[in-house]
């Protein structure tokens, strides 16, 4: 039986920027606003199933994702992450992390009993990074 892979055939979330090679898309993560993901188009599992140039131009992505979240969402960390144990389809999560996040210092993906603050002033601040991600990858 052949698997159907979830980021081959949709966006993986509210698609801010597309090119040739690979998307950004905004997540809606009710505890993480400002969490993105850079998604390889080409349906590959691995970094190295790339060839060198394509790799460099996904970390550079990754890279100026991740500065437009520093720049607008003013986050104490980045994480970045690329895990694919789910989904095996090659994809970066960027994802903002404040000393006051639900999780905070632990991942996202550790279980949790307390809320994050102040998430309706970071929520506010998501049209201005829709904004700024695309000013990132504009020709």
């Amino acid at each position: 039986m052949t698997q159907v892979c979830e980021l081959c055939n949709v966006s993986g979330g509210e698609l801010i920027v597309k090119t040739d090679q690979l998307r950004v898309v905004l997540i809606d993560d009710a505890n993480y606003p400002g969490f993105c993901r850079v998604i390889w188009n080409a349906h590959v599992k691995e970094m190295t199933d790339l060839p060198i140039a394509d790799r460099s131009s996904l970390m550079q992505a990754v890279c100026k994702v991740e500065q437009a979240v520093r720049d607008v969402m003013q986050p104490h960390k980045i994480n970045l992450a690329s895990l694919g144990n789910m989904v095996p389809h090659l994809h970066w999560h960027v994802i903002p992390r404040y000393l006051d996040d639900a999780h905070f210092p632990n991942p996202i993906w550790a279980s949790t009993d307390k809320s994050s603050q102040d998430i309706d002033a970071k929520r506010a601040l998501l049209p201005e990074l829709r904004l700024h991600i695309q000013s990132m990858f504009a020709v």
